[in-house]
């Protein structure tokens, strides 16, 4: 929340990212401002398809026939307002209402997205709240601060179960300190022991955490990764999908710098965002080019697999593939 001022209220918000937990935290700080500095009326608008955008602006212009200060909650499950909303939030970011505060909720906006003109209003206009995941690297010290706040300390080898046990949920994560805060005094310093007992196995196994696992090289976690896939029952296929545009992506990555194009000129086009974009590079050189045309054919196999064209075992073959790709 370090990038989130609430005190005085700001005219708008937007808030949006892929991190749910962050952005439910953003979303109650507000509210919570709002109520304390007297924005007595409290007005939600769900955006859904065929939403009549007309309605909102009648929304935002019936403020002040009470003579209360408004907090005007705008929620956009989808992220696309289309072509008819953005025009109207880009002349709510243009022209804010006295006495009102405007707060836009969206889910984790593309880049594309983020470079519109109604997105560019906004970011000029009001603050913009950016609820980004905590990746693995940083979840151990996410995880410290958390706890520091609750007035409790964690040991090294009790900081790393904990983190492996909730990686990928911050909702679960958030609700295993809670019950630490609990169940301790302040100024605990919490054991692995401790951490073993009380602290739920809620990690999100997450398809799209794969890529950074393998890419990485990080063997380790790429099968604790696919073991708990498997065992929350997802299909092959999906794997599949994953690993093969990775490696597409992969083969485009060396043929461009071949022919002498820069990472930064090919990030758009490849969507190297994020850890993808350091990443992406560094396992395309360690595994070069004839591997990764030896491993998509071996995607072509396990298709023809699932689809009961060949014999085996699908899961068995994902895995090996994965693996062979960390090296």
């Amino acid at each position: 929340m370090s990038n989130l001022s609430v005190q005085p209220l700001s005219a708008a918000y937007l808030i949006h990212g892929e991190e749910e937990l962050l952005r439910i935290e953003a979303l109650d700080a507000i509210r919570s401002a709002a109520r304390s500095q007297q924005y007595n009326e409290r007005e939600v608008i769900n955006i859904e398809t065929g939403f009549d955008w007309a309605s909102l602006l009648s929304s935002v212009h019936s403020v002040g026939l009470f003579a209360d200060k408004k907090l005007l909650e705008i929620h956009i499950p989808s992220g696309k307002p289309g072509k008819e909303g953005a025009a109207v939030l880009q002349q709510l970011a243009e022209q804010l209402p006295e006495d009102t505060c405007l707060l836009l909720i969206l889910p984790k906006l593309e880049r594309l997205q983020t470079q519109s003109k109604w997105f560019s209003s906004w970011a000029k206009n009001a603050q913009i709240f950016d609820a980004k995941a905590i990746n693995q690297n940083a979840l151990p010290q996410w995880i410290k601060n958390r706890l520091a706040a609750q007035n409790l300390n964690i040991d090294n080898d009790a900081l790393a179960l904990f983190a492996e046990k909730v990686e990928g949920n911050l909702l679960a994560a958030k609700q295993e300190i809670d019950k630490l805060a609990l169940i301790h005094p302040a100024g605990h310093i919490v054991t692995l022991d401790e951490a073993q007992t009380v602290v739920a196995n809620v990690a999100r196994f997450d398809i799209f955490q794969l890529s950074a696992a393998w890419m990485s090289g990080n063997s380790e976690r790429v099968l604790r990764l696919l073991e708990g896939l498997a065992s929350e029952g997802n299909e092959p296929v999906l794997l599949l999908w994953v690993i093969s545009e990775d490696i597409r992506t992969l083969i485009r990555l060396l043929a461009a710098l071949k022919q002498g194009k820069s990472i930064s000129e090919m990030r758009q086009s490849l969507r190297l965002w994020g850890e993808k974009q350091t990443l992406a590079p560094q396992a395309a050189r360690r595994i070069g080019i004839r591997r990764l045309l030896e491993a998509l054919q071996i995607c072509a196999y396990i298709d023809r697999q699932i689809k009961g064209a060949e014999e085996g075992n699908a899961w068995a073959e994902i895995k090996h593939l994965f693996l062979s790709l960390t090296i």
